[in-house]
């Protein structure tokens, strides 16, 4: 096992790792386990200029092609995905949704057996919008469940890219309590939300979710986050969180900058299938990381983030931290 020197993983920022995906001999496409494992773990072993490392491993949420899993897939993918976790001995956390509480719990309970230590949770998957009572029962029985199982839970609030129900901030609150909630996941790149529930409780654990506010988010209270730019760039990503953490704030911000171009791509709906092609590039690799299960891009789109891409990297190098 690969010590770890972090105390705290959600005073880290941690990687949302892609589902990296292969052609089998019949031309059907299926997951590359051994290939996102070995991305899984580049990540992980990369330092930031501190000399920290990510704290913890976010495998099957929406970069990982979750939504598009099956259960048969996501049960194998996370398998994978937990032997890596227990190398460099960090939590395993996975995403989870469903239309009702009771099959939310079902998931949480298999997502247990697999070894994920955090669930993250998100809204349900209706098409109407549930009343406050409705959702509370819903995050109140994955909490429950997660008490038996013995895990933990994250509300996740992604009500801008994703498309998610909006988590109310006096639910967030109130679901903050829970004993089995470990933190809130809060993706919006309206960061007063974050500053608004840490006015209220400052013992709470709030994980930004969107790498464009990384700095902002800090400033407002989140302990750390979760990146998916930094799965392309991890020095970086781990550097930027070190200057937050420390209250550098002009050094997190010049990298904050300098990843501009890229990390627009993570607050947009196509985030997952624009950020896995750059890292397909990234890695010389750039017709896997337009294999997916989701959208397939336009020759405009693919364009234009190789240019975000290339323009990033060119300012990262600048600073040294391209790994």
């Amino acid at each position: 096992m690969i010590e770890s020197n972090i105390t705290d993983w959600r005073h880290t920022v941690m990687p949302a790792v892609f589902t990296w995906l292969k052609e089998s001999k019949s031309g059907a496409i299926e997951i590359d386990l051994d290939a996102t494992q070995k991305y899984a773990a580049g990540v992980l072993k990369a330092q930031g200029k501190g000399g920290s490392r990510m704290g913890g491993l976010v495998g099957s949420g929406t970069l990982g092609e979750n939504s598009y899993l099956s259960s048969e897939q996501r049960v194998s993918l996370l398998k994978a995905l937990s032997d890596v976790a227990k190398d460099y001995n960090v939590p395993l956390i996975s995403g989870a949704a469903a239309e009702t509480k009771e099959e939310l719990a079902k998931i949480v309970e298999e997502l247990a057996t697999v070894g994920v230590d955090t669930v993250m949770v998100m809204p349900p998957k209706t098409k109407m919008v549930p009343s406050e009572e409705e959702m509370y029962a819903y995050y109140e029985l994955s909490e429950a469940t997660a008490n038996d199982v013995g895990v933990t839970i994250m509300p996740y609030n992604n009500p801008d890219a994703a498309g998610y129900h909006s988590l109310s901030t006096d639910l967030l609150k109130r679901l903050a309590v829970l004993p089995k909630v470990t933190a809130l996941k809060i993706s919006t790149i309206d960061v007063s939300i974050i500053e608004t529930l840490m006015l209220e409780n400052r013992d709470l654990k709030v994980l930004a979710g969107v790498d464009t506010v990384t700095v902002h988010a800090g400033l407002a209270g989140a302990y750390g986050g979760i990146t998916g730019v930094g799965c392309i760039f991890p020095k970086a990503s781990v550097t930027m969180q070190e200057y937050v953490t420390n209250g550098e704030w002009a050094e997190a911000n010049k990298i904050s900058q300098a990843l501009n171009s890229i990390s627009y791509l993570d607050a947009q709906p196509l985030l997952m299938e624009y950020l896995k092609f750059a890292f397909g590039i990234h890695h010389n690799d750039a017709a896997g990381g337009l294999r997916t299960f989701g959208k397939k891009l336009t020759q405009q789109q693919i364009d234009d983030v190789r240019a975000r891409y290339i323009l990033a990297k060119e300012r990262l190098e600048l600073l040294d931290l391209i790994d």
